[in-house]
């Protein structure tokens, strides 16, 4: 099938599902492939439960008149995409990076859309699947799209752009995150940095760049606009940290006229997020007011930087996900908070291969350069090297103990990486 044929079809039902679970009557399916389900198996069930047409890739599946054959389900997903993407003509804006993309992607987008129709990436479906459903959720009424990348490899974030196409493009970072699949921090930088090399190749691309990071400067050398942010002067939005405790204000001494930002989030490593939402705002020409008001109405959710009360209890759950280079910032802040208990409770980290054991002895060898009330370490290669800390199999463990011990009037950092699944430990 010729790719404006399915397009035509989509633009009759434009609305996408992967999930037969989650169908809406006249959505197209989509038949995926995974390591433990074949989506063809419910391309049958998908028509019974309303959907419009699945899209299949193995003939016995066939359904007339319901359903499109092609070579490959996820490449058509794609190519939809793309085909779909290369209607409009608006800024599309891509962000990646190690730390903070999520929460980058959603102040950009809070602060854009009190000004424009924005489209965004919803929650964190931002890999090869999640992109092209995020594409094809994209109406006429768009005048901006922010869109999120996430990658673990080499080459990823470069297969992105193929459909996505961003106009503009922000790397929040480079840091210690799924070195097994990057090979190391240079691995890092050159599979983000495949962002900023498809900027390179439009004669109008356009990157938002954290100036204080000295690798970024190199990495966007050559893109025909670039725009800085950062905490010095020589960046066109800069600002600083007013206060962190208990949430984050952010003085903003270039770009915007004696603005102090009192937002609702949790940390000093907050702080680019926070210019770079300034600085996406500014050059879009969204009112300094509006900026000003979206970042500070914007709350976070979903574990990241969230400050829970439980009784007289204060609990910064940042448990999202973790990498040595943002476990490291959330225990160097939470370091400075002035409270008489504090604890420590995190979870071990995901996806280093080799590096794993000296990174986790790296964060164990941090916590002990500081004084805390207790530290658990729970799960993962915590358990596979000597620290004086308590150690726990689990989240579920750690949660018992936590329990047991009755705290009051105590300050908790929760953190670990998603597989670990630390906010359990809060649950009742």
């Amino acid at each position: 099938m010729h790719i404006h044929q399915l397009y035509d079809i989509y633009k009759q039902h434009p609305s996408v599902q992967t999930d037969t679970r989650k169908l809406k009557q006249g959505d197209i399916f989509f038949a995926l492939k995974g390591d433990n389900f074949n989506g063809n198996t419910f391309a049958k069930q998908a028509i019974n439960a309303g959907a419009a047409y699945a899209v299949i890739d193995e003939k016995e599946y066939e359904i007339p008149g319901k359903t499109f054959l092609v070579d490959d389900v996820l490449t058509a997903l794609q190519h939809l995409a793309r085909y779909h993407r290369e209607q409009f003509t608006i800024p599309f804006i891509a962000i990646t990076g190690s730390n903070g993309k999520t929460t980058t992607k959603e102040l950009i987008h809070a602060v854009l859309s009190s000004a424009y129709k924005t489209y965004t990436t919803e929650g964190n479906l931002n890999n090869h699947i999640g992109i092209p459903l995020t594409i094809l959720k994209i109406k006429k009424d768009a005048a901006i799209a922010v869109i999120e990348m996430g990658a673990n490899h080499i080459g990823e974030i470069a297969g992105y752009c193929q459909y996505a196409l961003p106009t503009h493009g922000l790397i929040t970072n480079c840091g210690k995150a799924h070195l097994e699949g990057f090979g190391g921090i240079e691995g890092v930088r050159k599979g983000k940095g495949e962002l900023f090399d498809h900027l390179r190749t439009l004669k109008d691309g356009i990157a938002f760049v954290m100036w204080d990071y000295d690798y970024l400067h190199d990495m966007s050398r050559d893109i025909h606009t670039v725009i800085k942010y950062g905490t010095t002067g020589v960046s066109d939005v800069a600002g600083r940290v007013k206060q962190s405790e208990p949430y984050l204000e952010v003085e903003i001494t270039k770009g915007l006229a004696n603005a102090v930002i009192r937002t609702q989030l949790v940390g000093e490593y907050n702080l680019p997020n926070v210019l770079a939402a300034v600085t996406a705002g500014k050059a879009f020409d969204v009112p300094e007011k509006k900026i000003i008001a979206a970042i500070e109405a914007y709350t976070p959710s979903n574990s990241r930087s969230q400050l829970v009360t439980k009784g007289t209890n204060k609990i910064i759950l940042d448990a999202y996900n973790a990498n040595p280079s943002s476990m490291k910032l959330a225990i160097e802040n939470f370091a400075k908070l002035h409270a008489e208990n504090k604890v420590l409770m995190l979870g071990a980290m995901a996806e280093l291969g080799q590096e794993s054991i000296s990174e986790h002895k790296a964060i164990t060898d941090l916590i002990g350069q500081y004084t805390w009330t207790n530290v658990a370490l729970v799960g993962g290669d915590f358990l596979k090297i000597d620290h004086p800390f308590l150690q726990f199999q689990n989240a579920t463990e750690a949660k018992q103990w936590w329990k047991q011990q009755q705290f009051a009037n105590t300050h908790f950092l929760v953190k670990g990486s998603r597989s670990m699944q630390m906010e359990k430990v809060l649950e009742d």
